[in-house]
């Protein structure tokens, strides 16, 4: 059975935009789509507190919600099949369990809430840090949303940990017919400055970039690879370049803090900042990418 994209719904701008870019995702990889809003800890402004003795105004409201992104996406793809549920748990718990059946989570940037002013609202922080399955956060500008720019970038991490991402880059590169830009960060120490030393750590670089993409590279021999090892803090350079991009793809790379699961430091700015839609892609757990 196809395991769908999963889009979590709260009728907000970021929401509908997030199922305006999963109708078409979902169309290039022919897969079903699935609406899934968590009705728990939502507030419903402007409305009358019961609509009956059955039918309260938060799950008339909540059932209005999943309606309207269906009927939004039955518009844009008649072809693609959709299929909704409201689910009795806050946002994030209702996106986390559908994570172990989905090939992907796709979320606005901005949603309803307290936390609605931020760049990006804690639901989606929260479930790219969590889930087991790639994470994709709906935003950017108008090109990028639209795909204009016909690249994918890669945000290469280290080999140990950047599998997975590199292969669903080369997955989604080959779907769209576009080209993959892999870029692959390096710093100068503080200490050094020769030119002989710069050459070293870009060569370093760029074996490692070389052996990251090496099976995912083999897997799909039809698509065309700009790899690139570039100078500077790896997430300045991946923002700076997501201007010219669809999307850009990055591991999860998490680690445990004080409040449990956290990303690192590149995800969390490309979250906040990058130009185009922004994939999360965990590396480690059991995950079924997209074909």
């Amino acid at each position: 059975m196809e395991r769908p994209l999963v889009v979590g719904v709260d009728g907000s701008d970021g929401s509908l935009s997030a199922v305006d870019w999963a109708v078409d995702e979902a169309a290039r990889h022919g897969l079903p789509l699935r609406l899934v809003h968590g009705s728990l800890g939502q507030r419903y402004e402007g409305l009358t507190p019961s609509i009956g003795p059955d039918r309260p105004a938060g799950q008339e409201r909540a059932d209005h919600v999943v309606a309207a992104a269906a009927e939004r996406a039955e518009r844009r793809n008649p072809g693609v099949k959709v299929s909704t549920d409201v689910v009795p748990a806050d946002a994030t718990e209702a996106l986390l369990t559908e994570s172990d059946n989905a090939t992907a989570l796709i979320t606005g940037s901005r949603g309803h809430g307290e936390l609605r002013g931020l760049l990006l609202g804690s639901v989606g922080l929260a479930v790219a840090a969590r889930a087991h399955c790639p994470v994709i956060v709906v935003r950017g500008d108008k090109a990028g949303l639209a795909g204009t720019h016909q690249r994918i970038l890669l945000g290469a991490g280290s080999p140990a940990t950047g599998g997975e991402a590199a292969r669903f880059a080369f997955q989604e590169t080959e779907v769209r017919g576009c080209a993959l830009d892999a870029v692959r960060a390096w710093r100068r120490p503080v200490h050094a400055s020769a030119e002989a030393s710069d050459r070293g750590h870009e060569e370093r670089a760029r074996t490692e970039l070389d052996e990251l993409l090496r099976d995912a590279s083999a897997a799909h021999p039809g698509v065309r690879v700009n790899r690139t090892a570039v100078e500077g803090p790896a997430r300045k350079v991946l923002v700076h370049r997501s201007a010219a991009a669809d999307l850009v793809v990055v591991g999860a790379r998490r680690r445990q803090g004080h409040f449990g699961l956290q990303l690192g430091t590149v995800a969390h700015t490309l979250l906040h900042h990058a130009e185009c839609p922004v994939a999360v892609v965990p590396q480690g757990v059991p995950a079924e990418t997209l074909p």
